[in-house]
C-alpha cells in the first residue's frame, strides 16, 4: 500500500464510487441521491483553490482503497484555523486500519499547513467513526440532535474536535 495525492484525473471516479456507496448504505454522508460525476471536479477544484489535501490510500495496482479530506469549516474570516474533515474507506477495505493510518497522514497535512483545530461530523450511530477519532485524541465536543433525516429517522450529529499545537504565531485578518 502507497499513499498519494489524488488527483481528479486519476482519482474522481474511484473517490465518486466510495462517496456514492456511502449515500446508499449509510448514514456517514447524510446525501439521499448518488452525486453525479460532473460534481468531481468543482470538488477537487476547491480542493486545490484553498489548498486542502486529498490523501488517498492505493495498493499495488494503483486502486483506490480509501481517502481522506479536508475543507473549509465555517466561511467566516476568524474560523481560518479550522477545516472540517473526512475520512471514507471503500466497503471492501473497511476494519483494517486503513482509516486510521490515512487519518495520520491528514493530521500530519493539517499541522503542516498551521491549522489548529480539526473537526468531524459524525453521526452518533457511526461507532466505528466515533471510536476511531477517540483513539487519536478527538473529543466530543457536542451533539446536535435530529439534525438529518435519512432512511425513515432522525439522525443525531456528534461534533468530534482535535486542537492542535499550530499554528506558531496566529494572526487576525
Amino acid at each position: 500500500m502507497e499513499f498519494i495525492d489524488c488527483t481528479l484525473e486519476a482519482h474522481a471516479d474511484a473517490i465518486l464510487d466510495i462517496f456514492n456507496e456511502a449515500i446508499v448504505s449509510s448514514t456517514a454522508l447524510y446525501d439521499y441521491q448518488p452525486r453525479p460525476r460532473e460534481s468531481m471536479g468543482a470538488w477537487f477544484k476547491t480542493k486545490q483553490a484553498n489548498q486542502f489535501p486529498v490523501i488517498g490510500a492505493v495498493d499495488e495496482q494503483g486502486a483506490l482503497l480509501g481517502f481522506a479530506s479536508y475543507g473549509t469549516f465555517r466561511a467566516w474570516p476568524a474560523y481560518k484555523y479550522s477545516v472540517e474533515h473526512s475520512v471514507y474507506v471503500h466497503k471492501d477495505h473497511r476494519g483494517k486500519g486503513l482509516g486510521l493510518l490515512l487519518m495520520e497522514r491528514l493530521i500530519a497535512a493539517a499541522r503542516q499547513q498551521q491549522k489548529h483545530v480539526m473537526v468531524g461530523g459524525i453521526d452518533m450511530a457511526n461507532e466505528g467513526s466515533i471510536a476511531l477519532h477517540e483513539k487519536l485524541g478527538f473529543m466530543h465536543s457536542g451533539t446536535i440532535k435530529q439534525a438529518g433525516f435519512k432512511f425513515g429517522r432522525w439522525l443525531d450529529l456528534g461534533l468530534y474536535q482535535l486542537v492542535l499545537e499550530t499554528p506558531t504565531w496566529p494572526v487576525e485578518g
